[in-house]
């Protein structure tokens, strides 16, 4: 059975931090321990294996979030690529609570790495809006939740997904039909306290809050999509997604064999450091710990080098002396995510932990690399106007083959 919240109180760990969809913090301020997440959910740590094998059987050099252990942590994945040895086929599954205006960084992380999934598997792909999770939780008006999800539909098919394979949709547009039907299923097989213990809810939540989870765990199942996979209810699914996600599956997990499914495979990433310091993700509720597609190159260089925490020391002399601390820099972090080129961020590395570069000249290359990544993302969804996205959501609905 997958851990609860309720087990890992018991277990003594919530005090020390708490990682679920809408929170995300550490003991005083400090660093998410993922070790030891990983031994509170019951995840399994991606090994050298698992990748050695993806390439192997793709065809693909890893992607960079996988050689760097971005994606660290998965559920079942062995069994997915079991699977597809097999000459079977899988689908792909993931998603956006719509709450800003633009997509940062930290947002673009999934969405990069499920379109490798994609090109390198060739697999369909859903991909789901939660904009009745954000009218709940944001207290946002259905109509302005709508809104943020057509928007940041936008950039979501900016990022280039093959859409003869995909197929994207909000909440409020979809539910219904088989995927209700889902939903009602799922609801009968989780008592209340069984969701206050995965969840934490409160008598303070509204019942919207504690009814969500069965919306985001149904998209698992491949009968919630009968234009896509009519007939197909055994095929297996893979989840990319970031790590605070884990108690919707867990859920769903625990749920699937019931209903007659596959339990849904999970690979999961790390957080997005904020711009201030690694203590938690990236949050488009402070605009000045992120940088967001929409910022300007002007706009992405002053907040690097306005906030952007440096493991440099504070004086030429000391730095040459005692190099950076590369634990906690953050321009090497975001280096560490978006620098394609293996052997120059190991260079940038060496020379900045031995002192001999400096502070200003490892951001003015990670400005650089960040000013390239969002003006080619600017220049994708420029393409995706209104009416190309009405379009492309006709197109979505064709049957995936």
């Amino acid at each position: 059975m997958e851990k609860t919240v309720a087990t890992e109180e018991r277990e003594g760990e919530v005090a020390e931090q708490v990682v679920n969809p809408w929170q995300v913090s550490a003991k005083d301020g400090g660093k998410i321990d993922y070790d030891k997440l990983i031994v509170q959910f019951g995840c399994q740590r991606l090994d050298e294996g698992i990748i050695e094998r993806v390439q192997r059987l793709t065809g693909r050099p890893p992607h960079v979030f996988l050689r760097r252990g971005v994606f660290f942590a998965h559920r079942d994945f062995n069994e997915i690529l079991d699977a597809y040895e097999r000459g079977e086929k899988f689908y792909l599954y993931t998603g956006r609570g719509p709450s800003s205006e633009a997509l940062h960084l930290g947002h673009l992380i999934p969405f990069m790495f499920t379109k490798y999934l994609q090109d390198a598997f060739k697999v369909p792909l859903v991909i789901q809006l939660t904009d009745d999770e954000k009218c709940m939780w944001k207290n946002l008006s259905v109509e302005e939740s709508q809104r943020l999800a057509r928007e940041n539909a936008k950039d979501i098919i900016a990022c280039g997904f093959d859409i003869t394979r995909t197929f994207i949709f909000s909440d409020f547009d979809y539910v219904g039909g088989a995927f209700y039907k889902n939903m009602v299923k799922v609801a009968k097989c989780v008592t209340y306290n069984k969701v206050v213990g995965i969840f934490g809810f409160t008598g303070e939540d509204h019942i919207g809050k504690i009814s969500f989870p069965p919306v985001q765990a149904v998209p698992s199942f491949p009968s919630s999509f009968p234009h896509l996979f009519s007939g197909k209810d055994k095929l297996r699914c893979l989840i990319p997604c970031a790590i605070d996600q884990d108690p919707y599956f867990r859920m769903t997990r625990d749920v699937a064999p019931r209903l007659g499914y596959h339990k849904p495979a999970l690979i999961e990433s790390s957080f997005f450091p904020a711009l201030q310091g690694e203590t938690g993700k990236m949050s488009a509720s402070d605009p000045n710990s992120a940088i967001y597609v929409t910022d300007s190159g002007k706009d992405i260089g002053s907040k690097i080098r306005k906030y952007a925490f440096s493991g440099g020391q504070d004086s030429k002399e000391k730095h040459m002396k005692l190099g950076a601390n590369l634990e906690v820099d953050i321009p090497i972090k975001y280096l560490g995510f978006f620098l394609e080129d293996d052997a120059e961020l190991e260079h940038i590395r060496t020379e900045y932990g031995a002192g001999r570069l400096f502070t200003g000249q490892v951001k003015d290359r990670l400005i650089q690399v960040l000013t390239e990544i969002v003006e080619r993302h600017r220049r994708a969804r420029a393409a995706v106007t209104d009416e190309v996205l009405c379009l492309r959501f006709l197109m979505y609905m064709r049957y995936i083959h």
